[in-house]
Parts: C-alpha cells; structure tokens; sequence
C-alpha cells in the first residue's frame, strides 16, 4: 500500500474518498460526453454564422437558472445541495427523451437542448467541484484534485465511445435515459463522499465547519453575485474566468469554421468532434494522474494557472501565421487537456480558501454567469472580426494578447491563494 501511496501521492485513508471523487466526476462526464458530440452537430446544423445566438440563448439561459440555484443552496443543507439539483437534472432528462420520443425532428427542441446541454455542464461540474473543496483541505486538494479530475477525463474518453456504440440501437432517446441513470449514481457518490469525512473529521479547530454541512447557508438567492462584488479575490477569479471563456470561444469557433470547411458530412463531423475529445482526454488524463498534484504541491498553484494560457499565446500566434486545420487541432488539443489536467484543478483549489457560502453561491455564480457571459459576448466579437475578411489573423493576435492577460490574472490569483493559505483567518474577517 505505501508504494501504492507513493505512486500516486496519497495517504492510505484517502484512497475511498479519491476513489469515490472519481467515481461522481466519472460517471458525471460520461453521460455528459455521450451526449457532447450530439450537440455539437446540433450547433453546425444551426449555421457557423448563427452560433452566437445560440451562445446569447445559453447566457440567458443560465441568468434564469441562478436564482432557482440560489434558493435551493439557501434553504438546503450543504451536503444536500448535489443530490436534490441532480435529481432537477435528472428530471429534464426524461422530459427531453420524452419530448424527442414524440418529435424527433423538431428544430426548437434541437435548440433547445443544445442551450440546456450547455447550461447543465456548467452547473452540474461547477457543484461537483465545490462538493471537493466543501470535503478537502487545501492541503489535501493540492495532492489529490488532480487525480480525481483524472475520473472526468476518464468519462471523456468513455462517453464519446458509449455514446457511438449504443446511437444506433437505442437512439437519442436511449442515450438520453442512460444519462439520467449515470448522474443520478454520480449524486450518490458525492453523497457518499459527505460521509466519509464525517468518518474521517478535519483536525481540531474545524468543528464549526464540520457541523455547518448539516444547516441550509442561509441568505437570498441573489447572494452568490453579492459576494463577488464585494470580494476582490472572487472578482479576481471572475477576471481569469472570463478571459478563459473568451479564449475558448474564440478557438471553438474557430473549430466549428474549420470543421464546416473540411468536412461537411454531419457524420463525418461528428466523428471528427469525437476523435478530437478522445485524444484530449487520453493526454488529460496522465497529466492528472501523475503530473497536477505535485506540479501544485512544490511549485504551488499559480504554475497550474499561467502555464497553460502562455502555451495558448503561442499557439495563437502560431494559427495567425499558420491558419491550417492540423495546427489548429494541435492548439485546441493542448488548450483542452491543460485546462482538464492544469487550469481546472488549479482553479478549484482557490476555493478551498474562501468561506462556505463562497465555495457554493459564489462559485456557482462565476461558474456559470461569469463564464457564459464571457462566451456570450466573447462570440459577438468573434463573429464581428470574422466579417472583416481582409483582416483573417487579426482575431488571433487578439486572442493571443487575452491569453497573455489571463496568464498574468493567473500569476495574481496564485498569490492571492498563498496568502489566504497561510492566513485561514483571513477569509473569514474579510467576509
């Protein structure tokens, strides 16, 4: 057990809990993703030229459902929060199986769910990470988030698969039925995960926390936006996030440009969709396992946040000189498993230093406001330097100097972090 330990940095007695996060982030991705590549053909069926509208419609989208978030996290307890929104999820499943059992060429319902798809990863994914940094210590999440992303990647990679396999025999209905079974199991994991630190408390002088996952956190619906106003550290997140969102949807537009280009056989386009997440995730997935934990825990966690945006810098100039499909995959691919393998996990470790009603509220807000708000907007000016065709490289010089700007948002937060660390009161009296 201690070489077991020691391979993949961790204490004996985390081993159920990591295994558990993996499990809820494993399950939780491999629905998600069998359904991914479906939307995205959706979007490319729509028009390239229309996709803003759609990235507008999930902006809005996402406005409705914060309050409904914020009322449930007010009222409920914190270990609560997950399983009563995933059983909501799992609800909207059914209903769209059962809305494309009885319309299965309707455009709207297309529509329709392309903008939930897109709002039910953000939520969803946003609540399974703050159920980690609400379980672990900073300590901890240095060492262990890392791996346990690793169980997202594996979903990634099994989802596209599973998805491919079972399209023809049980149809988009099927797959549909299937993804509600495996976020209702991903909740039970989470769960699960509550329990065993109840098994296994925080040490002394975290009793207070301990016992505040039992009581509802209280406060207005609104309350998640409130606190990032007032808190320069949230909004300093909130910064890196929508920088991250723009960089992302200039690159997936960019995507769906090339993609329509090259391949305009929607199967074709689908497959192309799929291998492109397959090879993400395969690369995602050893970075996790081996690299995250000890990259965070000997450089600290500001590497994992300015590593991966000064690549993309680069890659965008690259694209702007180069603007073929083969450098474009080499760019998107590198984009994506950093960020599974390096941004992601690095960003939830901030949480780990705010207080509890930041760790859900808040970051549910920047999680899914912020960020859809940046891709909302990030898409009109995409779409706008677009139109200027005499000038094709220019949105990639600009793309490349938002990528330097988040490496530097990064390089701040990571600071940030280290200051909270070594001063646990601090959130608490500027709260």
């Amino acid at each position: 057990m201690s070489t077991f330990a020691r391979l993949f940095n961790l204490h004996s007695r985390e081993a159920p809990s990591v295994l558990a996060g993996l499990l809820m982030f494993f399950l939780l991705f491999t629905g998600y993703f069998m359904l991914r590549p479906v939307r995205e053909t959706m979007g490319v069926a729509g028009g390239v030229d229309n996709l803003q509208w759609l990235f507008t419609g999930t902006f809005v989208a996402t406005l409705a459902v914060l309050p409904l978030f914020g009322w449930l996290a007010s009222r409920v307890a914190r270990r609560r929060i997950m399983p009563w929104a995933y059983g909501f999820f799992v609800a909207n499943l059914l209903l769209f199986a059962a809305v494309f059992l009885r319309w299965p060429e309707n455009p709207w319902a297309a529509r329709s769910f392309y903008i939930w798809l897109s709002v039910f990863n953000l939520v969803a994914i946003s609540l399974a990470w703050s159920v980690l940094a609400d379980v672990f210590s900073t300590t901890q999440a240095k060492r262990l988030f890392g791996m346990i992303a690793g169980g997202a990647s594996l979903g990634g990679l099994t989802g596209p698969g599973l998805g491919a396999l079972l399209v023809a025999p049980v149809g988009h209905v099927g797959l549909l039925m299937l993804a509600a079974l495996l976020l209702a199991a991903s909740a039970g994991a989470g769960v699960w995960l509550y329990r065993w630190r109840d098994r296994n408390p925080l040490p002394a002088g975290t009793r207070s926390q301990e016992e505040s996952r039992h009581v509802p956190l209280g406060g207005n619906p609104f309350e998640g936006a409130a606190e990032v106003a007032r808190t320069p550290f949230l909004i300093g997140i909130a910064v890196f996030v929508v920088l991250l969102a723009s960089v992302s949807t200039f690159l997936y537009f960019e995507q769906a440009r090339l993609v329509a280009e090259h391949f305009p056989d929607p199967t074709r386009q689908t497959q192309v969709f799929g291998l492109i997440d397959t090879v993400v995730q395969g690369l995602a997935i050893l970075t996790q396992i081996f690299l995250t934990g000890r990259i965070a825990q000997r450089l600290g966690i500001g590497v994992l946040l300015v590593a991966v945006p000064v690549v993309i810098a680069a890659g965008f100039l690259w694209l702007a000189l180069a603007p073929t499909f083969a450098v474009f995959v080499v760019i998107m691919v590198a984009r994506r498993a950093g960020e599974y393998a390096l941004v992601r996990p690095g960003r939830e470790m901030l949480y780990t230093v705010v207080p509890p009603q930041q760790k859900f509220k808040a970051k549910n807000f920047i999680d899914t406001v912020v960020y859809r708000g940046g891709d909302a907007v990030s898409g009109w000016v995409k779409r706008a330097l677009d139109l200027l065709g005499e000038l094709p490289g220019l949105a990639m010089f600009i793309g490349a100097g938002i990528a330097l700007t988040w490496a530097g948002t990064g390089f701040l937060l990571g600071r940030a972090q280290r200051r909270r660390e070594a001063d646990p009161e601090a959130p608490a009296r500027r709260s």
